[in-house]
């Protein structure tokens, strides 16, 4: 048996965190009712996309209300708590010693999610903006069914205007996870938005063996179908993209926070982030998608893509392009990865 069913929920994030949990348990137990193993949600989606946002900047002025709503937006993202570095066995004990006392577990986000995915039986990642110390972090959670969070992704390349409000992520967390759904050997492992862009970034998850590779976003472009239908190709793995959609009147209330002349003139009506949501096989077909302007509130059956994959499909592909064996030449190329060790475990 190496069949799964896997989705993707096009959804966007609602004006609290508890709010948005709220709706990603409906969206979660929906699925389960339509029998999905693995969902995925799109980037940011716990804690929000800042989309339109000013932050009350620009080149070497801040101002006071930019400040005020950059306090709002970091109180309103998610706190893991104390976690381990990548991925892996540590992050599954949950009595995991941290200094001298025991590991601080952050504002209870990840035990909501740890029930939600044992409740459904669904292996969900999501897209969260992370608080820790004093910055925010736009990051990928995985959270299985029976071993609860096995680890996060931190963006490592923030792009555009979001370096303004987001830190750099250590390339130590492109780790891939491995794990066992019904019976299926998964390694997988999330490249987030723009880091699908850099092809070094790509090859240290090729390299890792990944046969499902997940692509949390807000690109609502044409041009990210073709773009993840070259990573399904390439990597020969089985490619997820959740997309957020929503318009102008759901954004959260502190995007639209500032001074009159600031806020956006534009029809509440209107799409503020289209989507484009899909799925892909590892021979780059398309098996859902894209979907525009349909999220899971105005139809979530609609919104919510499912798609039973065959996961030995992967191997099958691997016939003729291998980028985690011969085919990428490991004898002539070097891939270096601070902080992550690429190298294959002994035979």
């Amino acid at each position: 048996m190496s069949k799964l069913k896997v989705a993707v929920s096009q959804s966007h994030t609602r004006h609290t965190l508890a709010e948005t949990l709220t709706a990603l348990e409906q969206t979660a137990r929906h699925a389960a009712s339509r029998g999905v193993n693995i969902l995925l949600f799109p980037e940011a989606y716990l804690g929000g996309y800042p989309r339109t946002c000013t932050f009350g900047t620009r080149f070497g002025l801040r101002e006071a209300h930019g400040r005020e709503q950059f306090l709002n937006y970091f109180n309103g993202a998610v706190d893991l708590g104390d976690t381990p570095a990548g991925a892996g066995d540590d992050w599954v004990d949950k009595n995991l010693p941290v200094a001298k006392g025991k590991q601080y577990r952050g504002d209870g986000t990840r035990e909501t999610l740890e029930r939600v995915a044992n409740e459904t039986g669904i292996l969900i990642v999501v897209g969260v903006i992370e608080r820790a110390g004093g910055s925010l972090y736009c990051s990928a959670l995985y959270v299985d069914p029976k071993r609860g969070v096995l680890g996060k992704r931190r963006k490592v390349m923030p792009t555009g205007s979001e370096r303004l409000v987001w830190a750099q992520g250590s390339p130590s967390t492109l780790k891939a996870v491995t794990t066992e759904i019904n019976g299926v050997q998964l390694t997988l492992a999330a490249a987030i938005c723009w880091e699908n862009y850099m092809p070094m970034l790509r090859q240290s998850l090729y390299s890792q063996n990944v046969n499902l590779y997940l692509a949390p976003t807000v690109d609502c472009r044409e041009t990210w179908l073709p773009l993840m239908r070259t990573v399904a190709l390439k990597g020969r793995a089985v490619v997820l993209s959740a997309s957020q959609c929503g318009k102008y009147q759901e954004l959260p209330d502190w995007v639209t926070e500032g001074p009159e002349s600031e806020k956006l003139e534009t029809d509440p009506e209107a799409w503020a982030s289209s989507g484009g949501s899909c799925v892909i096989g590892p021979l780059g077909e398309v098996l859902a998608g894209p979907l525009w302007n349909a999220n899971t509130d105005s139809d979530l059956e609609k919104s919510l893509q499912i798609v039973e994959v065959d996961f030995d499909d992967c191997l099958r592909g691997r016939l003729d392009l291998d980028l985690a064996g011969s085919y990428s030449r490991n004898d002539a190329f070097t891939l270096k990865v601070e902080g992550l060790d690429l190298n294959p475990p002994p035979l």
